[in-house]
């Protein structure tokens, strides 16, 4: 039988009308998969117990079970290793801030990129996540804490850009109107609705995903990992860089913020004597005014590679001193390694 979460809601919508049943009905179907969650249509009460055993007569529910949860005695930020229906696990992280709570999902169950200094490569490629499979990153989230998420960042396990079809297909649902509170489809207060500025995605540097991004207007927050300014040092970091190159990668930057009029952020962590020079500042100042963008410092997490980390701090005064807007990132759940891939990664090799 084929799972109804692979089903768009205008396909529900036809699978449902070739039964004769009203539109409602969808609609009721719809919001309950893809604005509250479900695992199974057995918590569909507000259908009727004969259309939901029809149901599932013909299709089946996948759903992502807990398989561990971890909490921050620091600033209460939550770590979710999720267990797939088909036993593949990704990580989710739920940050609190002053002004609401976001997310971090992944994309990907393991990653094709390569980067030297990320959790998630050693474990392996194993493939895509499809959009419900996104999506139900946040709504059991919702469901396990009993907390609203307002932001989502597209920066956990995998590269978003590689996903391309399912990430767009995502960022349709958890824009939709229909899953709002008091939206098309009545019954919850329920929903997630969230807008585009709202929805972070961090890439790599896949220059025709970004492009892709840009063709279609969608005014999301692009995060590019950067890390260095030259090609011999992104290179050695970054595998991809070989087929892009960091002037390439600019280039589509700077397209773009022109398209969407939105500024693009430089992720970049410091590597002590690797990346942390003077020059190099002077060369990431020149390439990010270039753009318009903005750098955000990041402290590297050892835990994941050979590197050192370097001081962020410090080269954030170099870039302001050459006239750049940088920020050093705040690090959250410092105590329960909070970046993706890290938990994912042990509880393969340990099996704890």
């Amino acid at each position: 039988m084929m799972d109804i979460k692979r089903l768009t809601p205008q396909e529900i919508g036809s699978e449902t009308a070739k039964s004769g049943l009203p539109k409602y009905r969808s609609a009721q179907i719809v919001k309950r998969l893809y604005g509250l969650g479900c695992s199974g249509f057995d918590e569909m009460t507000e259908l009727p117990a004969e259309l939901r055993n029809s149901l599932a007569e013909r299709f089946t529910v996948s759903f992502p079970t807990l398989e561990r949860k971890l909490t921050s005695a620091i600033d209460g930020t939550v770590k979710f290793l999720w267990r797939l229906s088909d036993d593949n696990a990704v990580e989710s992280v739920l940050l609190r801030y002053s002004y609401g709570n976001s997310i971090c999902i992944s994309t990907q169950a393991g990653c094709r990129m390569g980067c030297r200094f990320c959790a998630s490569p050693p474990e392996g490629f194993a493939r895509d996540l499809y959009a419900a499979e996104m999506l139900d990153q946040i709504l059991f989230a919702q469901r396990e804490t009993g907390e609203h998420i307002s932001r989502v960042d597209l920066m956990g396990i995998g590269e978003p850009l590689d996903n391309l079809t399912e990430v767009l297909r995502f960022l349709e649902l958890i824009n939709d109107p229909l899953f709002a509170p008091g939206g098309r489809a009545k019954g919850s207060p329920q929903g997630l609705n969230i807008g585009m500025r709202h929805i972070s995605i961090s890439t790599c540097g896949l220059v025709d995903g970004i492009d892709a991004l840009a063709e279609r207007g969608l005014k999301c927050n692009l995060l590019v990992s950067l890390h260095a300014p030259d090609d011999s040092t992104r290179n050695a970091l970054m595998p991809i860089n070989r087929a892009t190159g960091v002037t390439r990668l600019i280039d589509a930057c700077k397209r773009y913020s022109r398209t969407t009029g939105r500024r693009v952020s430089y992720e970049y962590a410091v590597i002590r004597g690797v990346n942390d020079s003077e020059s190099q500042a002077a060369e990431l100042a020149r390439l990010v005014k270039s753009s318009g963008g903005h750098v955000n410092l990041i402290r590297l997490n050892s835990a994941s590679s050979d590197l050192e980390p370097g001081d962020a701090h410090a080269f954030c005064k170099l870039l302001v001193g050459h006239g750049v807007n940088a920020t050093v990132r705040r690090t959250l759940g410092a105590d329960i390694s909070a970046a993706c891939g890290q938990l994912r990664r042990r509880v393969s090799r340990d099996g704890i």
